[in-house]
């Protein structure tokens, strides 16, 4: 796998894995000193840098710092302390050059769980997604139970527009200045219903508003087709 691509899913599943930004600074040097892009099963995944190259491309941390975050990466299962028998981090190479043993700290758990992290990053991004869209629902639906209360109120619609504001009021009382998705959305859920009573009581008005301007014509098309009418209207005219 792409150690790069690995290590944007850990990234992004940082809270997920319980992963600090510090930890994943560490983690991120820790992979510089791979040789290669990519993490295979056929390759050395042991890297044993020390403590003060880490500190350096980790960008400068206290040595208690160092250690702490490290512990972070052992515990959230990122990376494998492999310890020599005195502590130290170190390669031992054969005749070839190539390395044989090595002791430091093993990357091998990114390769093997890297379809896991994908799928939590996935889950984050698609989390982070439906929350936006959440808080869209919330503002929009606010700005239009506003707009057509203060409409019914202008406009003398008959209702109990105290009684709506009060409603919207207690809705909109509970949304706390940080709250997760789900709370969010029961509380959208109660503004949607508000928005369909207040929509309902308006379209009600516009209804019987066009019905009554529907009849009024009616009866002045009835009049203007009686025929008593005309006649009268004629022979007002004649006598004028």
């Amino acid at each position: 796998v792409s150690k790069w691509q690995a290590f944007r899913h850990i990234r992004e599943a940082k809270d997920a894995l319980g992963a600090t930004d510090r930890a994943l600074a560490i983690l991120n040097a820790l992979l510089t000193f791979h040789r290669g892009d990519e993490l295979s099963a056929e390759g050395n995944l042991v890297v044993f840098p020390s403590n003060e190259q880490l500190i350096h491309r980790a960008n400068g941390m206290s040595p208690a710092t160092l250690r702490r975050h490290l512990a972070v990466l052992v515990s959230c299962g990122l990376v494998i302390r492999r310890d020599s028998p005195n502590g130290k981090r170190f390669a031992r190479k054969g005749q070839g050059g190539e390395i044989e043993q090595a002791y430091g700290f093993d990357l091998s758990p990114i390769l093997a769980r890297a379809a896991e992290f994908k799928e939590l990053a996935d889950a984050v991004a698609a989390e982070r997604k439906a929350f936006r869209l959440v808080k869209e629902r919330l503002t929009i639906c606010r700005r239009d139970v506003v707009k057509m209360i203060e409409a019914g109120i202008n406009e003398d619609v008959p209702a109990n527009w105290r009684t709506f504001q009060r409603r919207y009021e207690a809705i909109v009382g509970r949304l706390p200045r940080t709250a997760p998705r789900q709370v969010l959305e029961a509380i959208a859920d109660e503004l949607e219903d508000l928005w369909a009573d207040v929509h309902q009581t308006l379209e009600s008005f516009v209804e019987s508003q066009d019905s009554n301007a529907n009849e009024s014509h009616s009866e002045r098309h009835i009049q203007n087709s009686n025929p008593d009418f005309h006649s009268t209207d004629e022979s007002e005219h004649g006598l004028g």
